[in-house]
C-alpha cells in the first residue's frame, strides 16, 4: 500500500519506517525543509535504538522517502496518516490541536480517490469528529473516512512495540477503512497481535486511559515508597508482592523520582480537562499528576537530607539526565526540577548523560557537563543516579570511593542492593528502602 506519514516527529519517523519495513510504501512529510533534508542525507533527529538502521534499509530499497510536497504524497495515498505534535496549550493544559487541524485541511486540499486519513497522534475524544468535519466542508465531494489509530510506542522500545504489539486500536465504524488497516497491519497477523475495532471516539479515549492508569501505576508506588520509608519496609519487596497478582501485574510498579516524558504528563492534564469539560472530573488522576508534579522537586530535600541538611557549597554529580534510558528525550525529565532545587539550595552540580546533553544544556545552562560517570563523581559531595541507563548499572564502586570527596550515593532508581553499598562504606539512600550508613 501507499502511505503518507505527515509528521516526522517520534511518533511519524518510529511509524512510517515500521510500515515501510513491512513492504509498505511510505513518504514521510514534513513542513521543515531543514529536517527532511536531513534525514535524505542520513541524519536521525531523534535517538531511539535501532531505528537508523532501519531507515537506513528502507531508504536504500527505495520504500521509504521523506519529503516537504505534502499534496504530492497524499495525492498518492491510499492511507494518510496526521502523526503531528499534541502539546499542551499554554495557559489551560488542554492538548493543543491546531498542528492537527492544519494538516487536516491541507489532505483535505490534495486528497485523490477514496483515502483513509488516520489519526496517530494522541487526541483528546472529538478530535476525529472534527477532523472530519474539516475535509468535508473543504471538500464535500471527497470519499475518505477518517479512522483513530492511537500510538503505543515506549521511548527506547518503540521499533519493538510497533511490531510486537499487545493490541492495535482502530476507531472506525467503515467497512472499507477496516479493510485498508488489516491490510497495513496484515504483517502482525503472525505475531497473533490483535486488532481492537471501536468506535471513533472509544478509541481516542482509549489511549489517554491507557497512560492515566499507568501514570497512576507509578505515583501509587512512589507513595508507598514513602510509606515503606517511614515504617521501615522495603518497597521493591512490596512492588514484588503485589505485581505477582496477575490482577496488578509487575510493570510500571518501580518507584522513583516520578514520570516524565512527551505523554504521560501532557496526556494525564488533557485527560483531566476534557473531564472537567464534560462534567466528569476525574479525582484520581487530578491527585496523581498533583503528586508527581510535587516528587520531582522533593527529590532535592531527598539529596539534602543524605547531605545531613548542609547543601550550600557543595557539589552533586548527577547522573541520567533524560526521563528514562536509551532516549534524548528531556521533555519533563525528573532531573530538571532536581537540578534547579539544588541550585536554589547553594550546590554546584555535575552532570553526565549518555545521550541527552545535547538537549540538556539547552535546559540547564549553569550545570557542568562532563564525559563520562567517573569525571562526573570527580571530587564530589554525593552522586545522584537519576536515570537507571545501563552504563550505571555496574559502576566500579572502588573507583566512586577514591574518587569522590564524600562517600554519598543517592540512588533514585535502586540500582543498586544496599549492603553491596555498605559493603564499599558508602552512605547510600535509595527510595522506599532503609538508608545504609556503615559502620
Amino acid at each position: 500500500m501507499r502511505v503518507a506519514m505527515i509528521g516526522t516527529g517520534y511518533v511519524g519517523l518510529v511509524s512510517g519506517a515500521c510500515f515501510a519495513d513491512f513492504g509498505h510504501h511510505v513518504a514521510c512529510v514534513d513542513k521543515d525543509a531543514g529536517k527532511i533534508a536531513a534525514l535524505n542525507g542520513g541524519e536521525i533527529p531523534i535517538f531511539e535504538p535501532g531505528l537508523a538502521d532501519l531507515v537506513e534499509t528502507n531508504v536504500r530499497q527505495k520504500r521509504l522517502t521523506f519529503t516537504t510536497d505534502l499534496a504530492a504524497a497524499v495525492r498518492e495515498a491510499d492511507a494518510v496518516f496526521i502523526a503531528v505534535g499534541t502539546p499542551s496549550r499554554r495557559g489551560d493544559g488542554h492538548a493543543d490541536l491546531s498542528y492537527v487541524y492544519t494538516a487536516a485541511r491541507e489532505i483535505a486540499a490534495a486528497l485523490a480517490g477514496f483515502t483513509v486519513v488516520i489519526t496517530k497522534s494522541t487526541v483528546p475524544v472529538g478530535t476525529g469528529d472534527e477532523v472530519e468535519r474539516i475535509i468535508r466542508e473543504a471538500r464535500p465531494e471527497a470519499d475518505v473516512a477518517v479512522v483513530s489509530n492511537p500510538e503505543f510506542l515506549r521511548e527506547g522500545a518503540a521499533i519493538r512495540d510497533f511490531k510486537h504489539p499487545d493490541r492495535i486500536v482502530v476507531g472506525t465504524e467503515d467497512e472499507r477503512a477496516r479493510e485498508v488497516m488489516n491490510e497495513l497491519y496484515r504483517p502482525l497477523y503472525l505475531n497473533a497481535a490483535p486488532i481492537l475495532y471501536a468506535s471513533r471516539r472509544t478509541a481516542e479515549l482509549i489511549k489517554y486511559a491507557a497512560n492515566a492508569f499507568l501514570a497512576t501505576k507509578i505515583t501509587f508506588i512512589n507513595e508507598i515508597a514513602d510509606l515503606c520509608e517511614k515504617v521501615g519496609a522495603d518497597v521493591q519487596q512490596v512492588a514484588r508482592g503485589i505485581g505477582l497478582d496477575n490482577r496488578i501485574g509487575a510493570k510500571f510498579l518501580h518507584a522513583g523520582p516520578g514520570y516524565g516524558g512527551s505523554c504521560f504528563p501532557k496526556d494525564t492534564v488533557a485527560l483531566i480537562k476534557t473531564g472537567q469539560d464534560h462534567a466528569a472530573p476525574l479525582r484520581i488522576v487530578e491527585t496523581v499528576a498533583a503528586v508527581n508534579d510535587a516528587r520531582k522537586r522533593a527529590m532535592a530535600r531527598k539529596i539534602a537530607a543524605a547531605l545531613k541538611g548542609a547543601v550550600r557549597g557543595t557539589t552533586v554529580a548527577v547522573l541520567g539526565l533524560t526521563f528514562k534510558p536509551n532516549t534524548d528525550d528531556m521533555r519533563e525529565a525528573p532531573s530538571i526540577p532536581l537540578i534547579t532545587a539544588l541550585h536554589d539550595m547553594g550546590a554546584r552540580v555535575r552532570a553526565y548523560d549518555p545521550a541527552g546533553m545535547v538537549h540538556a544544556k539547552e535546559l540547564l545552562p549553569d550545570v557542568i557537563f562532563c564525559d563520562d560517570p567517573y569525571v562526573c563523581a570527580q571530587a564530589a559531595d554525593a552522586l545522584v543516579i537519576v536515570t537507571e541507563w545501563e552504563q550505571f548499572r555496574a559502576l566500579d564502586l572502588e573507583r566512586l570511593q577514591r574518587t569522590m570527596k564524600r562517600p554519598v550515593i543517592i540512588d533514585l532508581r535502586n540500582v543498586y542492593p544496599p549492603d553491596e553499598m555498605a559493603k564499599h562504606g558508602f552512605v547510600y539512600d535509595s527510595v522506599g528502602r532503609p538508608p545504609i550508613t556503615p559502620g
